[in-house]
């Protein structure tokens, strides 16, 4: 049975609703238009099971989408050190849950306000509304950061400082296209590459050495 995410029970009822109302009061040529809206809510907020790979040396996606950025870079905020981003970005046709990409327990999460742009430029990272949780885990800190896009206006992260977080398992989600950065540290070898599709709790992105 097809699961969806809490945060979208809102707006499935909402336009659920409507097309009752409209194809009561109107008859079914006024119920169509919020019948397909209701339909675009259900496969917008569905949450599939993932297969989540059981390696405590590998780092998983924690978005579905499209991988449109991979580099070296000295991350100052956080971890004080040179590590590999990752950014993927989530089109309206991609599940929009959030997933973690390891084991770790929850340091920070901080909500930042910002600027609504399109989520796929370079400086939608810095500019637009975000929030980024730091997560402690067996190889250093690992910084995912949920970033709102054009469409998108609000991200939701459900954990909280001190919360133990599983491989794969669930813990946000942003509402319509979106992207996710990750920074993972320096030495993991990547496992994607620019351009390629990957799957939430799913897809592996890097690897420790052993």
């Amino acid at each position: 049975m097809m699961k969806f995410a809490p945060e979208g029970y809102p707006f499935i009822f909402f336009f659920g609703f409507v097309t009752i109302a409209a194809a009561f009061f109107g008859g079914i040529f006024f119920a169509f238009i919020p019948f397909i809206l209701t339909l675009f809510m259900l496969y917008f907020f569905r949450d599939p099971d993932r297969l989540v790979p059981r390696d405590n040396n590998v780092f998983v996606s924690p978005a579905d989408g499209k991988v449109i950025l991979i580099r070296d870079v000295h991350e100052p905020k956080y971890l004080h050190a040179e590590v590999k981003e990752i950014s993927i970005f989530m089109s309206p046709v991609n599940v929009h849950v959030n997933r973690a990409p390891c084991d770790g327990r929850v340091k920070t999460v901080k909500h930042n306000e910002g600027r609504f742009c399109a989520a796929y430029k370079d400086e939608a990272s810095v500019c637009n509304e975000n929030i980024e949780m730091l997560l402690e885990t067996e190889h250093g800190d690992v910084l995912v950061r949920q970033v709102a896009g054009f469409v998108a206006r609000r991200a939701v992260c459900r954990k909280k400082e001190g919360d133990i977080l599983k491989c794969g398992e669930r813990y946000g989600v942003i509402k319509f296209s979106s992207r996710v950065d990750m920074y993972i540290p320096g030495n993991a070898k990547i496992r994607i590459k620019h351009g390629e599709t990957v799957k939430a709790g799913e897809t592996i992105i890097g690897e420790m050495p052993n």
